[in-house]
């Protein structure tokens, strides 16, 4: 056959995944096929078309739209469209029909090395049971997939995509399960603890924290987006355990190392559905570091500021700006709200004598907490036994009744229950470890409790912003005239007050001794 003579063909080449490439299944051995049969055929290949990670059961593939967009600019010509094998075209029967359709629409004819396709009953018999069969095949291996994947997970490993602050890694005896990916883990670990302890006690504020951590992974404006915040807060994976309630799994304790106890997990749920006492702001700046936690006396809403420009020199003022208010547009120096502010965490710290003895206290409840972990583990088991025979009833309820709505409501409580039993196993495995020093433990809290005001002349607005959180359990009510309104003041705080009046009975004496009982 001259070259003349030589038919106008094109191929057409598709992998579902990556895995197919790295096998030798990938693009390249499809078209090399392809092309020795062009030249057994005398086809002369004018272009090919490929689709690399698209399943064969969708239709709408952008190497299939190139195809035929190719095939109806050049109707004028005969064209033969060459696939290696049937399952290249459609892995499912009614794809492959109107992919069929479509090619031969546009004045293409399909061949393969595999297959005759003919326009005969019998041969198209042939082809729609090879179709069928692909598709089978297609769904079977979904199904073996999903089976196995949902297998591993019940034995504890994450099988999809590893959260920020993981990455997989291949562990003896384990295969690829997830390990912490530093230092990305200890950045979340400081985000989701920070938020839960009320450190970052608002959602931007966790945002700033990450946009601030070079190592942290942003988006293609060089930002963390809320959402990845959102989605960081919500993800159970980070406690050990893993739900899929899709699946059917439901707190199934995981093999990775969790970045925080599901007890951490649980605050920061109870503290999305809160509200924020010091709230973050776009306009916060270490110039103005009270705004947004002083708020005015007359109307209860938080004052603002601002800086005023005058003939030689800025200033800076704290005023209300709630149009309803009598105090609209009345400013207090800048210098005259903070001084106050520092004079009233001045008054905060205790003396020398009433901080030791609060922290003599606090160490007898420590070791009275020490001594009774056992016979607490002991209990939280006992609990942990009722929890699972609840949903054990549950199931059996579930395989009894054929009612919809019924299924649903006992599957939420069993989601409940489940919830409970991890909290409880947790505390189990809490109550099993040897706590750490008291001294050690609580040092930086009582570093800060003898003196709230070192930390605020610290030159970051973070710091600052953390003691009015820790020092203060609600806003701080201002008066233009008279100044700072009581404070309500954080626990600690509020004990040490309390000592000082004293007002002992604040302190509970389960665990004290008679001579502690008795100051």
């Amino acid at each position: 056959m001259t070259d003349n003579a030589k038919q106008n063909a094109v191929i057409y080449c598709r992998v579902s995944s990556a895995k197919q490439v790295r096998e030798g299944h990938g693009l390249n051995s499809q078209e090399t096929r392809c092309r020795e049969y062009a030249r057994h055929k005398g086809y002369d290949i004018a272009q090919v078309f490929q689709d690399e990670g698209v399943s064969g059961g969708l239709i709408d593939r952008p190497g299939i739209k190139a195809l035929l967009a190719f095939l109806k600019q050049n109707r004028n010509q005969a064209y033969v469209v060459i696939i290696d094998d049937i399952s290249r075209l459609a892995r499912g029967l009614e794809a492959h029909i109107q992919l069929r359709t479509a090619i031969s629409g546009a004045g293409g004819k399909l061949e393969s090395p595999s297959i005759e396709f003919g326009e005969d009953s019998d041969s198209q018999l042939v082809e729609n049971l090879l179709a069928s069969v692909s598709q089978h095949q297609r769904q079977k291996n979904g199904e073996q997939v999903k089976n196995r994947m949902r297998a591993r997970v019940l034995n504890g490993y994450w099988t999809s995509y590893p959260a920020v602050g993981y990455r997989y890694e291949k562990v003896p005896g384990h295969g690829k399960m997830l390990v912490r990916n530093e230092p990305i883990a200890t950045i979340v670990q400081t985000a989701l603890e920070g938020f839960a302890s009320g450190r970052f006690e608002t959602q931007s504020e966790v945002k700033q924290y990450l946009d601030s951590q070079e190592a942290f992974p942003k988006g293609r404006d060089g930002r963390v987006h809320y959402q990845r915040v959102y989605n960081l807060l919500n993800q159970i994976l980070y406690t050990g355990y893993i739900d899929l309630p899709g699946w059917g799994i439901h707190f199934q304790p995981g093999k990775h190392e969790p970045l925080i106890s599901f007890e951490t997990w649980q605050q920061i749920q109870e503290r999305l559905k809160g509200k924020a006492k010091a709230p973050a702001r776009k306009d916060l700046n270490q110039d103005f570091p009270l705004r947004g936690f002083v708020t005015c006396a007359s109307c209860n809403e938080a004052m603002t500021s601002c800086w005023s420009t005058g003939r030689n020199k800025r200033y800076a003022y704290y005023l209300c700006q709630t149009r309803e208010c009598a105090e609209y547009g009345k400013s207090v120096r800048k210098e005259k709200i903070e001084e106050e502010f520092e004079n009233l965490l001045r008054d905060l710290r205790p003396s020398q004598n009433l901080f030791y003895m609060a922290l003599d206290m606090f160490r007898d409840l420590w070791n009275d907490r020490l001594s009774k972990r056992k016979q607490e583990a002991s209990f939280i088991g006992q609990e942990a036994q009722k929890v699972e025979r609840s949903i054990a009833k549950l199931l059996d309820r579930i395989v009894e009744t054929d009612s919809p709505s019924i299924i649903v409501t006992y599957e939420n409580r069993i989601r409940e229950l489940e919830n409970r039993k991890a909290e409880l196993n947790e505390k189990i495995r809490t109550c099993g470890t040897v706590l750490p020093d008291f001294d050690e433990t609580f040092r930086t809290a009582f570093s800060f409790l003898s003196n709230p005001h070192k930390l605020w002349a610290s030159d970051r607005l973070e710091y600052k912003r953390t003691v009015l959180r820790l020092a203060f359990s609600d806003r701080l009510h201002y008066c233009r005239k008279e100044g700072f309104r009581t404070a309500q003041y954080a626990l600690p705080f509020a004990l040490l007050e309390g000592l000082g009046q004293g007002n002992y009975e604040l302190v509970g004496l389960v665990g004290l001794e008679p001579t502690t009982k008795g100051l």
